[in-house]
């Protein structure tokens, strides 16, 4: 019979919490991938969500490696403007993103997202796995019966490719000029259009 002098097993025990403390952090941190138009409203629509850790733009869905915001917003590369979201699923789930996700888009518009025009800004998810695929589905199916779109769905869902972050310029856009982005945001009537579809803002 072996027997472990205390200090040993007090560091076994730490050794023991600390691989199932690192296994936690790591099941608990997720990403998903949306596209709805100009991703500095993207960026400042989901990082306001508790459980969200951060929320990159970038550009996703595209042929060309690496594009740059002048190729993409060119319309040329098959690219679109998205973010990236890091976020914790033990607050946030995968389900309530997608939701807040709908409401900050025009799912009608198959041609760009306000006033930004051209796929480049069309809406899309980008799911990473099956599940997620499934969740955005049955979220689509909720989107459709609750009678308050007009006309059909043109927001695709599909398997998320390689992601390009985006200039640093672009990142946080909505905190280093607030008085642009804001005026921008008005100008281009997004708040306006998703009022007309869902009602009032809730958050």
């Amino acid at each position: 019979m072996i027997t472990f002098s205390f200090p040993a097993r007090q560091l076994a025990l730490c050794l023991s919490l600390l691989s199932v403390f690192s296994i936690s952090i790591e099941a608990e941190e997720d990403i998903a991938t949306f596209a709805g138009g100009c991703f500095w409203c993207m960026e400042s629509d989901f990082e306001k969500l508790d459980g969200v850790v951060s929320a990159v733009s970038g550009y996703i869905g595209g042929n060309v490696p690496n594009p740059s915001y002048k190729q993409v917003s060119s319309g040329t590369t098959g690219h679109t403007e998205a973010v990236q979201i890091t976020f914790d699923n033990s607050i946030i789930s995968f389900e309530q993103l997608l939701e807040h996700f709908w409401v900050n888009v025009d799912p009608e518009d198959a041609t760009g997202q306000f006033c930004d025009r051209g796929l480049q800004y069309r809406s899309e998810l980008f799911y990473h796995n099956e599940a997620q695929k499934s969740a955005a589905l049955a979220s689509l199916d909720k989107v459709v019966e609750s009678g308050k779109l007009e006309t059909s769905v043109a927001t695709e869902i599909t398997l998320a490719t390689a992601f390009y972050v985006a200039e640093i310029y672009h990142q946080d856009y909505y905190k280093k000029s607030p008085t642009r982005y804001t005026y921008y945001r008005w100008n281009c009537g997004r708040d306006k259009r998703l009022e007309q579809l869902w009602g009032p803002k809730k958050q």
